[in-house]
């Protein structure tokens, strides 16, 4: 494995939750469990370091990033500019695909189980973006899904059905694009982006982390 497909590994892994944040990774595990070169892993880690997932501190090592209320600020208004675009011009919607990842949230919500249904909202906003068909973006939004993961992390400890409220949102868009109806799809998805953005840098202005504890662990 290359150091590209091992940081798309470990960057999936962190968007799945098997990580979190403040976590340290010592580089014999973390070979071990990607099988690869400890050379290919530094590699992966400068990667990922760069995209801001990973973050290496001098004489410790190398961390799970926790991102700031700022950072959720920025990711936002990437995922503003990049999801509605490709609701509105994506020639690949794979609309069978996007109504199991819903069906299966909604499923997961009336079940109780909460970390389910956040993680199949988290692959239904994927998978609209793969509907517009670019590599490039498939793996910007990884980059932009594996930080949200940490962000979502630190308000699910206070607020465990942060994601009940998007499921609905998300069957609104799947059923404007069934119906063809591109433009409002995309007005709904925008809205929804930019409400979320202002509950969650609220929830971290709330739940502001202790920076120096978090290093420690």
């Amino acid at each position: 494995m290359r150091a590209h497909s091992a940081a798309g590994a470990i960057r999936q892994a962190i968007s799945a939750g098997e990580f979190t944040p403040g976590e340290k990774l010592i580089e014999t595990e973390m070979s071990e469990r990607f099988g690869i070169s400890r050379n290919t892993l530094r590699e992966s880690f400068a990667m990922l370091i760069a995209d801001g997932v990973l973050t290496r501190i001098p004489f410790r090592g190398v961390f799970i990033s926790a991102p700031t209320a700022d950072d959720v600020r920025d990711l936002y208004l990437a995922r503003g500019a990049i999801e509605p675009g490709a609701v509105r011009w994506g020639a690949h919607h794979d609309i069978a695909r996007l109504e199991a990842i819903v069906a299966e949230a909604e499923q997961a919500l009336g079940e109780g189980r909460l970390s389910d249904a956040a993680t199949a909202n988290q692959r239904f906003h994927r998978e609209l973006v793969a509907g517009a068909g670019s590599r490039l973006l498939d793996e910007t939004m990884d980059r932009v899904l594996a930080q949200m993961r940490l962000a979502f992390l630190r308000v699910l400890a206070q607020q465990p059905d942060f994601h009940a409220a998007y499921v609905p949102v998300n069957r609104r868009v799947l059923d404007l694009l069934r119906q063809g109806e591109r433009e409002e799809a995309a007005r709904v998805l925008q809205a929804s982006l930019a409400g979320t953005s202002e509950r969650l840098e609220e929830l971290f202005a709330a739940t502001a982390p202790d920076t120096a504890d978090l290093w420690h662990r």
